[in-house]
């Protein structure tokens, strides 16, 4: 019997839901440390991050508006079948460590999502017969460029808090190691996500971060996976145009496996804080 050929994947961009090829109909080789093939890698043009930036926008409606209790019942669904891909994300995060506190992450996580309100809402005092209630809303699309150390856990530490907010992402995956992502994006397809609530883009960040930070129907952006200070610069300048919320680089390298807090899920909130009589 003749020698069989392997199947090489080409993993493609996930948008909307769907897995797309690039609008450009450009890829890129993704390779080891040792510098074996691995796969081919869909490079992103700024169409695509167009396109996902339509698709986060249509789907922040109807996963904003879902229940606190519904969207950590996804959000653990994903940890289940995670789970159920432990082998397959341990090669390609190359941690089989990482994976498990990638999973447990989504976990914890999952439980915020309809205690966030409670704890960073708040029944105001008042001077007057009225109730003052101010109660968090998510701010709504967010840019999130993946970091590079950390390709899984990394990955949903920053992820995770935009959407069990009620926020839509359009994530940049880590140029050289983008399997665990766009892996990840297969399973978040059949984790009952809504397709445009999570959009995943491989390829060169210094081409599509850009045209993700100038983009005025972006209300966020997480500069986090950014190691360049010139670009991160460029990015701040660009998302200045319509004031949006910008997190910016870490000063000091990120421990990934250190609980993390609630700070970033606030930092893509809201508040609205509302007057009402008393007595009425």
């Amino acid at each position: 019997m003749p020698e069989r050929l392997a199947v090489r994947k080409t993993y493609k961009l996930f948008i909307g839901g769907a897995f797309p090829r690039s609008e450009s109909g450009r890829s890129y080789v993704v390779t080891s440390v040792d510098g074996d093939f691995l796969a081919n890698a869909a490079l992103a043009s700024r169409k695509d991050v167009r396109d996902a930036v339509v698709a986060a926008r249509k789907a922040f409606p109807g996963w904003s508006g879902a229940t606190a209790y519904n969207r950590g019942q996804i959000l653990y669904r994903i940890a289940e079948l995670l789970e159920g891909r432990r082998d397959q994300f341990s090669t390609e995060a190359r941690d089989r460590a990482q994976v498990d506190a990638a999973i447990d992450r989504w976990v914890w996580y999952a439980g915020w999502a309809d205690k966030l309100a409670q704890v960073y809402g708040n029944a105001n005092p008042v001077a007057g017969p009225y109730f003052n209630l101010s109660a968090p809303e998510p701010t709504g699309v967010v840019g999130i460029v993946a970091p590079p150390d950390s390709p899984l856990l990394g990955l949903v530490s920053v992820l995770a808090p935009v959407i069990v907010s009620g926020n839509t992402a359009v994530v940049l995956a880590a140029e050289e190691r983008p399997l665990p992502a766009i892996s990840l994006a297969e399973v978040l397809a059949t984790a009952d996500l809504p397709g445009g609530v999570v959009n995943v883009l491989t390829g060169r960040v210094a081409e599509t971060a850009p045209w993700l930070a100038g983009h005025l129907d972006v209300n966020a952006l997480d500069l986090t996976g950014v190691a360049d200070p010139e670009l991160a610069a460029t990015l701040e300048r660009d998302a200045a145009e319509n004031l949006k919320r910008v997190l910016r680089p870490p000063a000091e390298p990120v421990d990934w496996y250190a609980e993390p807090g609630i700070d970033r899920m606030v930092a893509y909130l809201e508040t609205k804080t509302v007057w009402h009589p008393k007595g009425v």
